[in-house]
């Protein structure tokens, strides 16, 4: 791990930093960066604006993280419901996002299955998706077994997967029968290095050989040969795009089979450009108080982001 990254994620485990940054105003200038605001307004209003200009689809998520009751868990269903029903209403399509531990995961894997469900069920009605972020190690086998009693009855349903974990590929095939809906993604928690690839090359590597297999499974979906499956990038790494993109097409596999997701305020240029090429792309918009850990682990994805903010700042 480098050192830049290794720093970023040791500061984002701080309370105290925790605690100083969400009352500096320089820093909470820098997170809108990355996000709009803290509220569903600001957040439904900057998603509109990007599919009045383009046309693309998006992804909210609610920032927060470590509940310590169920009673707060409940607090986060009732908040994602509200933002569904806001989102039907207001005729602003999109997908929400949401972490289990924000559902009770820790507190009570059966007590988290039913919020999730209410999620997965409401969004069902409204025309969306229910996504499942993916947390650190220690929470992979709990959010796979969530995953998969949610796919029963709601075969939409997504899964986040990071490629930086050496597990990912088997993970991958044990969803494989079910038809999964995946985003991978590169991965931003502080791991071992018998857990995780400690080396980038590494790491991207196997994001290339993961994504070139959801490709394959939604091919194979699209001409019936199995069930409906969806390939979701989600990353910022234009290069490593564009080598799957090429052995994509060496595997003939069709160039409508993946879609990318990028967050909000990152690369806006490109994602517009990947748009007006016809790509399928969603951008991430997240908002909430609770932003300081998700903002850091942001900045460890690719440090060098911390001059695209620095510019933000001082510029």
């Amino acid at each position: 791990m480098g050192l830049g990254r290794s720093l970023l994620l040791t500061a984002a485990a701080s309370d105290r930093l925790n605690r100083m940054a969400t009352r500096s105003r320089v820093v909470r200038r820098a997170t809108r960066a990355f996000m709009p605001g803290e509220t569903v307004e600001a957040a439904l209003e900057a998603g509109r604006g990007l599919v009045d200009a383009d046309g693309r689809g998006l992804l909210f998520t609610h920032l927060g993280e470590a509940l310590t009751t169920l009673v707060e868990a409940e607090r986060v269903r009732d908040h994602y419901l509200g933002l569904l029903d806001r989102m039907a209403a207001a005729g602003v399509p999109g997908e929400i996002s949401v972490k289990p531990t924000q559902l009770g995961l820790e507190q009570s894997p059966r007590r988290c299955a039913e919020l999730a469900g209410e999620l997965a069920d409401r969004a069902h009605a409204v025309g969306s998706v229910l996504w499942l972020d993916m947390e650190d190690s220690s929470y992979v086998d709990r959010t796979l077994d969530l995953y998969e009693s949610l796919k029963v009855d709601y075969p939409r349903t997504g899964l986040a997967l990071q490629a930086y974990l050496r597990r990912t590929p088997a993970d991958l095939e044990r969803l494989a029968p079910l038809g999964p809906v995946v985003r991978l993604v590169k991965g931003a928690y502080s791991e071992p290095p018998e857990v995780a690839f400690p080396r980038k090359a590494d790491t991207d590597r196997t994001f290339q050989d993961v994504a070139l297999r959801m490709m394959e499974l939604a091919a194979k979906g699209r001409r019936g040969e199995g069930p409906p499956s969806r390939a979701v990038l989600g990353t910022h790494d234009l290069l490593l795009v564009g080598r799957i993109q090429a052995e994509a097409r060496e595997r003939g596999l069709p160039p409508n089979t993946f879609e990318v997701h990028m967050l909000y305020g990152i690369r806006a240029n490109h994602q517009a450009r990947l748009r007006s090429e016809g790509q399928a792309v969603s951008t991430l918009i997240s908002y909430g108080q609770d932003w300081y850990r998700w903002y850091m682990r942001r900045l460890a994805e690719r440090p060098a982001n911390v001059w695209f903010v620095a510019r933000s700042i001082f510029g």
